[in-house]
């Protein structure tokens, strides 16, 4: 009757010549066997770790991004919280269901994912309107959005102007504003990527307590918490930056998002 004793079936295939064949593949079995729970184990416990590793590579991906925009690293660090982002379906003021920061670029390269803008409504002279934008939120430890960090642009007296606007929790309240793009008038309308002009900025209201946008470049120095000073001999760069503002703040810009995240929906 054979020995179905395990031990003894092992030993007596380790007493084989290691010419065996039935020792070399029995062996060779076993150490890739060994190995594939190694391997198995070591990805199970570690994945807590990698996970974390990622989001942190992201989160520093994130901060740097932003606080290369001038002014906005300041703003990161006096607001704390955690920085995320997300690519906003604009016209319904919520997460887009299939496009990612990875493939907006690209999705931006079709010309169906662009609006074309009336006239009347096209305060920012824009002409057509991207249909999906990347945006930045910070939240505080309790999870709840603090900062809004909203890409903006629209043409001023030279050519298009870029900016970023941050607005604070209640989304009516400017937390700052830095130009990325111009091209205006050196002397005059470039004035506005000044530090001292773009200090006014913050705490100025954009809108009403009816939900009416009134932010405005004065006209001379400001008369309410809605305006800005204007700067003195570009008055066509102080109302392209009203009218960028307004526009994006309003209906066809970031209203339903801000809609959304006055509700808490974010």
């Amino acid at each position: 009757m054979a020995d179905l004793n395990p031990i003894n079936a092992w030993r007596r295939m380790l007493a084989l010549p290691n010419e065996s064949r039935t020792k070399t593949v029995v062996i060779a079995f076993l150490v890739s066997g060994i190995c594939a729970l190694m391997v198995s184990g070591a990805t199970v416990l570690l994945r807590p770790i990698q996970t974390m590793n990622r989001a942190a590579e992201q989160q520093a991906r994130l901060e740097s991004l932003v606080a290369g925009i001038p002014g906005m690293s300041a703003l990161l660090q006096q607001s704390g919280g955690r920085l995320g982002t997300v690519v906003v379906d604009l016209a319904r003021g919520a997460a887009a269901a299939d496009v990612t920061p990875e493939t907006l670029p690209a999705a931006l390269d079709d010309s169906a994912n662009w609006t074309g803008l009336e006239q009347s409504a096209d305060l920012a002279g824009l002409g057509n309107r991207p249909n999906y934008v990347q945006i930045y939120l910070l939240r505080n430890d309790s999870g709840d959005v603090s900062l809004a960090i909203l890409p903006i642009s629209g043409s001023g007296y030279n050519g298009p102007i870029n900016a970023i606007l941050a607005l604070a929790a209640d989304m009516t309240t400017i937390a700052g504003l830095a130009i990325t793009e111009q091209s205006e008038t050196p002397g005059l309308g470039a004035r506005i990527e000044e530090p001292a002009w773009l200090s006014q900025f913050p705490g100025t209201k954009v809108a009403d307590a009816s939900g009416d946008i009134r932010f405005a470049v004065a006209r001379g120095a400001s008369g309410n918490e809605y305006e800005v000073d204007g700067i003195t001999g570009a008055t066509r760069t102080s109302n392209a930056i009203t009218r960028m503002v307004r526009f994006w703040l309003g209906p066809d810009g970031y209203g339903p998002l801000i809609s959304a995240i006055q509700r808490g929906e974010y």
